[in-house]
């Protein structure tokens, strides 16, 4: 097994309620599950190939709980990378050189038997985890715009974390409203004002890396 880490930020929208059932062991809001997510990398490595500054994004869809599988996703890279860093992020992304259901890569990819192709193409990210703001622009494929959940009444920013001490995506994640427009092989029709959440990442072959997380 390649040894590989991956620090950095993460935007994530998905068409379920603001508390993302997943989180809490339970089904999705409407049955089925659809998000759009971008990764932005301060520091990372796959085996001898540096991932610092890197983006990639990914774009998934199930007809139903993500446990019950038959999903489709595709991976985007940017234009930036080398082969050499396509490559280790493509494989970090479908769970190569990860133990079994480490991390969200894995689970995802392996209940997702449809997989588009890669695409290299430029990414955007603007990530603000406490600020609970953000963006992440793919062209041709995605765009996620997001935002603090608002008071209905006041419209004061609202601010709820979500802590999963034993989780394989992060420890601590910023809760927002999302939305995502698509154009790409897949379509997200229903993720409008939906849950977003922002977290740091700190990812290696055996999932979180709780020291630095």
């Amino acid at each position: 097994m390649i040894a590989w880490e991956i620090h950095g930020r993460e935007l994530a929208n998905c068409n379920c309620s603001y508390g993302c059932p997943c989180q809490f062991n339970a089904l999705p809001t409407h049955g089925a599950c659809e998000a759009a997510v971008g990764f932005e990398i301060e520091r990372g490595h796959y085996g001898d190939v540096k991932l610092d500054g890197l983006r990639m994004a990914s774009i998934y869809k199930w007809p139903g709980p993500v446990h019950e599988g038959n999903g489709e996703m595709q991976i985007i890279v940017d234009e930036s990378a080398t082969p050499e860093q396509r490559d280790a992020l493509e494989k970090i992304m479908t769970g190569s050189d990860t133990n079994d259901m480490a991390t969200m890569w894995w689970i995802f990819s392996a209940m997702s038997p449809t997989k588009h192709p890669t695409l290299s193409v430029p990414i955007k990210t603007e990530i603000d985890i406490d600020g609970r703001t953000g963006s992440i622009s793919v062209p041709g494929v995605f765009r996620i715009t997001a935002e603090p959940i608002r008071n209905p009444i006041t419209g004061i920013p609202h601010q709820v974390r979500i802590n999963l001490p034993h989780g394989f995506e992060y420890e601590t994640a910023e809760i927002g409203s999302g939305s995502t427009t698509t154009e790409g092989v897949i379509s997200l029709p229903n993720n409008k004002a939906t849950y977003a959440q922002f977290a740091e990442l700190h990812l290696g072959n055996s999932g979180v890396i709780r020291a630095a997380a």
